[in-house]
């Protein structure tokens, strides 16, 4: 690993850990905007992502997804760079790590897909 990528992995890091520590100390003033994924080949529609509805603004809990499942400097991109496959939600990961368990499931495309 290069010296700039080694800095960048620790400047994403103590990012991490200072919007962790900012949302423990009372919750963000500003959640991150919408992010709408490039739909792919066959989508039933256009997916857009809301933190609005995924944290509570007051008690984010950010590294509940990130670093983990989600990069955190990059909207939309898995932790491990892979792509977004419904067939990887369904069996627990990217998205289907909640949902499918703790939030809605699969069932209904619309719930998603608009």
């Amino acid at each position: 690993m290069t010296r700039i990528a080694r800095t960048l992995r620790r400047l994403t890091l103590l990012f991490a850990v200072l919007v962790a520590s900012t949302a423990a100390a009372g919750g963000l003033d500003k959640l991150p905007a919408d992010y709408t994924f490039k739909p792919s080949d066959g989508s039933p529609g256009k997916v857009t992502f809301s933190h609005g509805s995924h944290v509570d603004p007051k008690k984010p809990g950010c590294t509940t997804c990130h670093p983990k499942f989600w990069k955190t400097l990059s909207p939309g991109a898995t932790a491990d760079g892979k792509p977004i496959r419904h067939d990887v939600m369904e069996k627990g990961g990217q998205c289907g790590t909640c949902h499918g368990k703790a939030a809605f499931g699969f069932d209904s495309c619309d719930l998603c897909h608009r």
